[in-house]
């Protein structure tokens, strides 16, 4: 996306939709149209889930490392040796890839009348901008099956600084009673100007406490390489990338 009116736009509109009062700000079905979306493999254009999946192979093409725990994969299948993982409860899914969503399906959805009519199935049957969300490129990785299960809809959170690892050398951490999810220091910042472009471009609810980390973790951690090379790789199947990835410099825009 260019650095133009639009982008400015764009991120009026979400600081509207962050700022506004109390601790957290309920946005309800956000002001924001739903793209046609498109199927195939020589499309440009936001996709649903299922056909987002299909992409997304050739978007990782070369750069087959998951998210959160830095193994690497072919196919589906998990090299645990390239990374020392070993399976906390299931040796089954930690052997595979999934796509992970890093704003989860239940933060895109939960607030949408869909929802509340029968979940994310109702919403990806009947709700045009949930499809438009949940198949976003911007906001899938590749993560090891067993962690993506884990860290379910928990929102992000750091609470060690020298974490004791639950997946062998992995440094991501889920606390399950607190209902949060560490991710590993490498991908923080990916992670959080992932998290911004989302609440942003769909209108969606974050807290203020949840707002000030992913903004400390976009200027503690800036746009690497690898970031970069996904971003290109979005556009060309997607048509729109993360803003804050292609214009860093607007990240005040989102955070002030």
């Amino acid at each position: 996306m260019a650095k133009s009116a639009e982008v400015r736009q764009l991120a009026a509109l979400g600081e509207a939709l962050l700022s506004g009062g109390g601790s957290d700000v309920r946005s309800g079905e956000a002001p924001v149209k739903a793209a046609s979306l498109v199927s195939g493999g020589k499309a440009v254009g936001h996709r649903d889930f299922p056909a987002a999946k299909r992409i997304l192979p050739k978007v990782y093409s070369g750069m087959e490392v998951d998210f959160y725990c830095g193994c690497r994969y072919q196919g589906k299948a998990v090299d645990w040796q390239s990374c020392g993982y070993q399976p906390r409860k299931s040796e089954s899914r930690a052997s595979r890839i999934e796509w992970e969503h890093v704003v989860p399906a239940w933060v895109l959805g939960h607030q949408r009348q869909c929802w509340q009519q029968g979940g994310r199935k109702a919403c990806g049957d009947g709700d045009p901008l949930f499809r438009m969300a949940e198949g976003d490129l911007n906001n899938l990785v590749p993560a090891v099956g067993e962690v993506n299960g884990d860290r379910a809809n928990f929102a992000y959170g750091a609470w060690e600084i020298h974490p004791r690892p639950i997946y062998g050398q992995c440094r991501s951490l889920v606390d399950f009673k607190l209902k949060r999810f560490q991710p590993r220091e490498e991908v923080r910042g990916a992670a959080a100007r992932i998290t911004l472009y989302m609440h942003q471009r769909y209108g969606l609810q974050m807290s203020r406490q949840d707002k000030q980390l992913m903004c400390a973790w976009a200027r503690q951690y800036p746009v690497d390489e690898w970031e970069r090379q996904r971003n290109k790789r979005i556009i060309q199947w997607q048509g729109e990338g993360n803003f804050l990835v292609s214009q860093p410099d607007d990240l005040p825009l989102v955070c002030g």
